[in-house]
């Protein structure tokens, strides 16, 4: 499924830093909706979730393009980030039905992430507990 895929181009260095980029920008999504939805209604944590997605979708392109800047000589210094993903393209990714590439499929996976990190219980602490 994966054999014609772009990250498979890359050499072997390409490839561990390329992983590497793509773990610290799932850890920062990850941290980010975990910051941003704990000890809020479960009403307002999935409209966060969906906004927080929607602007990975939207602005990582940017983060990647600036790693390829790194590893290929010539690439120029310019904005890659475009408009907004509509509607229907953020549910392709959640579907996995948008492209089968790698890169798609671990968007889909870490939305789907994101949104169990947004809706996961939180449990508040009690004040009369120390007492």
């Amino acid at each position: 499924m994966y054999a014609e895929d772009s990250f498979f181009t890359l050499g072997p260095l390409g490839r561990v830093g390329l992983v590497i980029v793509s773990i610290l920008f799932a850890m920062i999504a990850l941290g980010m909706t975990w910051v941003m939805t704990r000890l809020r209604p479960l009403i307002i944590r999935v409209p966060i979730w969906g906004v927080l997605f929607i602007t990975f979708i939207w602005a990582s392109p940017q983060g990647y393009y600036t790693y390829y800047r790194l590893i290929f000589d010539g690439l120029p210094a310019q904005s890659v980030v475009g408009s907004p993903p509509p509607p229907d393209v953020v549910l392709a990714f959640l579907t996995f039905s948008h492209q089968a590439t790698l890169s798609a499929h671990s968007v889909g996976l870490l939305g789907w992430a994101m949104l169990i990190v947004a809706i996961w219980p939180q449990r508040r602490k009690c004040r009369d507990a120390a007492n």
